[in-house]
């Protein structure tokens, strides 16, 4: 495989952590680093596990058995990861406040909210022995680890604190905390449009909020939608924008360009040179220090698995054995309702449920912030859930989530890494209950199949994209869809599948999955490619997976070249440069790419200024309202085609469109300059401002440390969310994965970071510049550099 260019800031010569390493006692730094080599004792060990290191810190754990693996991951991931881990454990039990103060006091309200402690206890013991077993095994090797190291990674002894020991309950904290990330988001949107619906006409409300996009309704060949996009509704929205009175900014949002998704494609043996099934994954989440991913490889009797482990839990999300390879994405579906409480005038604590009322049960909480006063909570418990700390329109709602329903949660998924054929990992797959994702499948016959994984709710008296009462019992769920009920795609006459979170559900599917998936251009572009092409392989993968053509900017682009007419050029010449610079754009989010960097924020800037005017209303009945809708371009591109002009915005200030529009690119302009004002437009490349910021939790705490603690600042291609590389300052692919089962020793693997925790390794930042640079690693462990055995006591 290539190497990356050498960086300077690998490696020692860190100033700002030789500072404080000095402070903390640098022979302690030095003893703090894990130990690779030699001989140890692991408890309850049937038999000796060896485990082998290579260059980059990525074990190779050879067993007798999975449980003994199972204990091994647990105790090498403690010694790689051991901080991350605690803090993701803290997180979702709301214990942050402990070791962080005050300021993480939001952070443990929501979580001591969810209950995830509670309901983690609760799901341990519903789960089946052989899983039990997995988590418990797991726990005993993080504990070993903590019982042979006393010198723990320095954010302990920054902090002043020790671990606790770990429980096989932890492991599902760890898991809780996924699904928060990948599916809470859900709430704000049901917010959002509640607000929406209360205060715009009906007409109004579905003309900005479609569920699709051109790139869509081409990869669903213009199937009918549940939320189709629809023709403006002239006269509502004249009546909004007449009542108007107030001067308001910011209501309106381009849609976050860091919600969690991913690309995952497999294609057939139909479409490769040698009959071989190959996958390919990248997925996209915020990306810290370390990165959220851990490598590895498990060898034990009939079983060879590859791929990434989420630090916590003793199973690999995204990977290979030699029968079957398997990555995933976020569904980015609707798994979370608030159910608007009726509460009983005389007396607080009770809600309507039918027609009686109905205690609430209270769940006493403590939160110990450090440096603080304790502070005590109580949280009121429905038949729904949780009671929500936020009331939605001054009425209080509850939180009824996949989630926090315990007999929906598990860790079936960790049945995948022995699976051995198509038939058994879709099986696996489809009862798995974790966070909601699609998942497609390669096997080694070379065979491919898609499907989703965890629950997915069956609703009744309404699409659960607005809070309502459920009191009368005409509104809720009814239990999940069927494990045989879950959609699925094996072997399809194109040879290939894919998923980029896009919309794949047409309105005549007989269940609601979600309102608003994702822009349609990554999957479009992504089915583009592998349509181009006859036969592929692991490189043709791997390439398309760092495609930077974004031809989701070209309307912007047009647009704004438009309004450079060359009568606005002959009264303001001054603005010929900015036409040169528009006109130079490549198309790509490249590191040279010009252009690029006022495309992005022309297209912020008209979301804002076009619909925030029709807002006025959300924002007055809810101070907090904001709107963000994945699908914004599309009613957006028809008000800008059409250009009513009893619906123009800033009419007291522009005379027509053209004129509005001229504006809206200036401005644009003008706030991208000031963030370079060192920067000339000439060389205003899109790499001066994707620049890569991975951090480490401590750096903005303790900026002596960022250089010693954070990854480079480069400049990075991609872009966020609409290319198929998608990279931003602190989000993008997490991880990029191409394989095929069998054929393991040529399968590809990098990611962001490094395999260790801990500044001084040599494995902190050592992956770093292949991911940054595109350059493969090899998807199996190298040549053994250190080798550990651990014996049963």
């Amino acid at each position: 495989m290539a190497k990356p260019k050498k960086w300077l800031s690998i490696g020692l010569g860190s100033i700002g952590l030789l500072v404080v390493a000095g402070g903390l006692g640098y022979r302690w730094w030095l003893q703090s680093l894990p130990t690779l080599d030699g001989e140890f004792k692991l408890a309850k060990l049937s038999s000796p596990v060896s485990v082998d290191t290579d260059s980059h810190g990525i074990p190779l754990i050879t067993a007798s058995n999975r449980i003994d693996a199972t204990r091994t991951l647990g105790y090498v991931a403690a010694r790689d990861r051991l901080f991350q881990m605690d803090l993701m454990r803290r997180k979702s039990a709301g214990r942050l406040a402990e070791i962080f103060g005050e300021m993480a006091i939001k952070s443990d309200l929501q979580s001591r909210t969810y209950g995830f402690s509670v309901r983690a206890r609760q799901i341990l013991f519903k789960q089946p022995a052989i899983h039990r077993q997995y988590l418990e095994a797991y726990a005993d090797g993080i504990n070993s680890y903590l019982q042979q190291n006393p010198t723990l990674p320095f954010e302990f002894k920054v902090l002043g604190y020790q671990p606790e020991p770990w429980q096989a309950e932890d492991c599902l904290l760890v898991v809780l905390g996924m699904f928060e990330n990948l599916t809470a988001w859900t709430e704000s949107s049901e917010r959002m449009l509640s607000i929406m619906d209360q205060t715009l006409p009906p007409e109004v409300l579905a003309f900005l909020t479609p569920d699709s996009d051109r790139f869509t309704d081409d990869l669903m060949k213009f199937t009918q939608s549940r939320r189709p996009p629809q023709g403006i509704p002239y006269s509502a929205m004249q009546s909004l924008l007449a009542g108007n009175s107030a001067d308001l900014r910011s209501l309106a949002k381009a849609p976050e360009e860091t919600l969690a998704g991913s690309n995952a494609w497999v294609v057939s043996g139909s479409k490769s040179r040698d009959g071989r099934a190959i996958l390919a994954n990248d997925m996209h989440l915020g990306i810290s220090v370390p990165n959220i991913w851990y490598r590895v490889e498990l060898q034990y009797p009939e079983v060879r698995a590859v791929g990434l482990n989420l630090p916590g839990t003793p199973f690999l999300i995204s990977g290979s054995n030699q029968h079957v390879a398997w990555g995933v994405t976020n569904l980015v579906g609707d798994f979370l309702d608030l159910v608007k409480l009726e509460m009983n005038p005389d007396n607080a604590g009770q809600y309507r449920v039918g027609d009686q009322w109905q205690d609430f049960v209270e769940r006493h909480e403590t939160i110990h912030i450090k440096g603080a006063e304790p502070k005590a909570l109580t949280i009121r418990e429905t038949q729904w859930g949780p009671v929500a700390e936020q009331a939605l329109l001054d009425e209080p709602v509850a939180i009824h989530w996949v989630a926090l329903d315990t007999d929906a949660v598990n860790v079936g998924i960790a049945d995948l890494e022995g699976s051995k054929s198509l038939d058994e990992s879709l099986a696996i797959v489809k009862r798995a209950g974790g966070p909601q994702l699609n998942v497609l499948l390669a096997d080694e016959h070379g065979h491919i199949a898609w499907t989703l994984t965890g629950k997915i709710p069956r609703r009744f008296g309404g699409d659960g994209a607005i809070s309502h009462s459920w009191a009368d019992g005409k509104t809720g769920w009814q239990e999940y869809i069927r494990p045989d009920e879950m959609p699925q795609s094996i072997d399809p006459t194109e040879g290939f599948l894919v998923s980029a979170n896009d919309r794949r559900f047409s309105a005549d599917f007989p269940v609601v999955i979600g309102h608003q998936f994702v822009n349609g251009y990554r999957a479009y572009r992504i089915n583009q490619r592998l349509k181009q092409a006859t036969t592929h392989s692991e490189w043709s993968l791997f390439n398309l997976q760092q495609d930077t053509e974004t031809e989701f900017y070209d309307y912007y682009q047009q647009l704004a070249l438009k309004a450079l007419s060359p009568e606005v050029l002959a009264q303001k010449p001054e603005l010929i440069a900015l036409r040169d610079y528009l006109v130079s754009w490549n198309g790509r989010a490249d590191v040279a790419s010009l252009g690029l960097p006022i495309l992005v924020e022309f297209r912020k800037q008209l979301i804002d200024s076009v619909f925030t005017p029709f807002l006025n209303g959300c924002k007055q009945a809810d101070k907090n309202f904001v709107f963000q809708w994945n699908y914004v371009d599309t009613p957006l591109q028809v008000l800008l085609n059409e250009r009513p002009a009893q619906l123009l915005p800033e009419a007291a200030h522009h005379k027509t469109w053209d004129q509005f529009i001229l504006t809206q690119l200036e401005n644009s302009a003008s706030t991208v300059m000031s963030r370079h004002p060192n920067v000339g437009l000439a060389d205003l490349t899109w790499g001066k401002q994707n620049i890569a910021g991975h951090a480490h939790p401590f750096s903005k705490a303790l900026p002596l440390l960022s250089s010693a603690l954070d990854m480079p600042h480069q400049a990075l291609a991609g872009c966020g969310g609409f290319c198929v590389r998608v990279t931003g300052p602190d989000f993008g692919a997490s991880e990029r994965l191409v394989v095929s089962p069998n054929h393991l020793s040529e399968g590809i693997l990098h990611m962001p970071g490094g395999q260790s925790g801990h500044p001084l390794s040599s494995f902190y930042k050592d992956q770093q510049a292949y991911w940054v640079e595109g350059l493969p690693m090899s998807l199996v462990t190298g040549k053994s550099q250190h080798k550990m055995v651990l014996k049963p006591e």
